[in-house]
Order: structure tokens, then sequence, then C-alpha cells
């Protein structure tokens, strides 16, 4: 009897064994089976849910479009600002800022007086955008210049430095108003220091 009493208990750990393991690749496939299905339904996957499009988000317009159509060529945006939208693709629209800027420098008596102008890839919708809260815009270029060193903006570099932070505080105006900021270059039309 004492060699039946020893094999039993061998058999018992075996089959707990086996069982474990089964157990345990069941559990792991079952989480990664739910893994799987969250992934697809947060759109973590190749196959996500498609957003809904925002109607009052400017649309691209691509250069091949009238220019009496009004813009709506049913590409999306760009989700970010700063994306990279391909200038050879799309026409550019131009608005010029109606008044002057003049603004004393950073740590210097001296000033400088600016005149600016947009473009923007996107339809009319951004320029009307502009013209909106062009006194919000106004404010946010006046401290920008405000901030600025005058031996650094009278280099080359210095002025495109300039030309992106101004964009930059008009598109911040524009996401926080509106959601969507949409102003691609700054152009300097005028441009002085004293």
């Amino acid at each position: 009897m004492s060699d039946d009493s020893k094999q039993a208990p061998k058999k018992k750990g075996k089959l707990k064994t086996i069982i474990m393991v089964l157990l345990g690749g069941a559990i792991l496939a079952g989480g990664g089976v739910g893994a799987g299905l969250y992934a697809a339904g947060a759109g973590l996957a190749g196959g996500h849910k498609a957003e809904p499009e925002d109607p009052n988000k400017p649309k691209l317009v691509p250069k091949d479009e009238a220019a009496g159509e009004g813009g709506h060529s049913g590409e999306k945006a760009p989700r970010a600002i700063e994306e990279a939208i391909d200038p050879g693709k799309y026409k550019a629209s131009y608005y010029d800022l109606t008044q002057n800027f003049t603004s004393n420098l950073r740590d210097s008596d001296g000033f400088m007086q600016v005149s600016l102008g947009i473009s923007t890839f996107y339809d009319q919708r951004v320029i009307d955008r502009v013209k909106s809260h062009e006194m919000a815009i106004r404010s946010a270029v006046l401290m920008t210049l405000a901030d600025q060193d005058s031996f650094v903006i009278s280099t080359p570099q210095g002025k495109k430095e300039l030309q992106k932070a101004l964009k930059n505080a008009i598109n911040e105006v524009l996401v926080q108003k509106e959601g969507f900021g949409g102003v691609d270059d700054v152009y300097f039309t005028n441009f002085i220091i004293q």
C-alpha cells in the first residue's frame, strides 16, 4: 500500500500543474483579446472610428479650385497647428492687418513699428475669424513685440524667429476663441526699428 500512496500525490501534482498552465493560458488569451478589442474601439488600431467632421472647421483650399467656390474641398484640416501643409497642393489666401503695430522693445529705449499680413491655406473662415478677433490678435502681437530684443530682431534670423512667434501668438488667440488657428505664415509689410 505504501507504493500506491506515494504515486497518487504525484498524479495530483501533475494534473494540478496542467490545469494551472491551461487556466493561465486561457487568462492570457482572454486578456489579449480584450486588449485588442479595447484598442480597436479606442481608435488605437488601424481600424479606428471615423471622427465626426466639425462643419465649422475651416477646410484646405486646393490650388485647382475656383476662387468663387468658397473653399469646401472636403479635405480635413490637419490635427495640429504646426502640422506641415504642402504649399504646392493648396491655394494661399492673404489678409493685411489694417493698422501698424508700434511697441517699445525689451530692455531698451528703442521701439519698433511693423505692419503685418497673414496667409492661410484654409478657406475664408480663417480670415473672417482673424477680422472678427482683430482686437485680441492686436493685443497678442503687441505683447510679443514688446518682448523682443532690438539686437536680435535686427538680424535676418531674428526677423524669421519673430515671424514664427507672431504666427504662434495669432494662432493661440484663434484657438482660444474659435477652437482652430489656421494662420500659416505672417509677413512684414513694414518694419522699422528706432
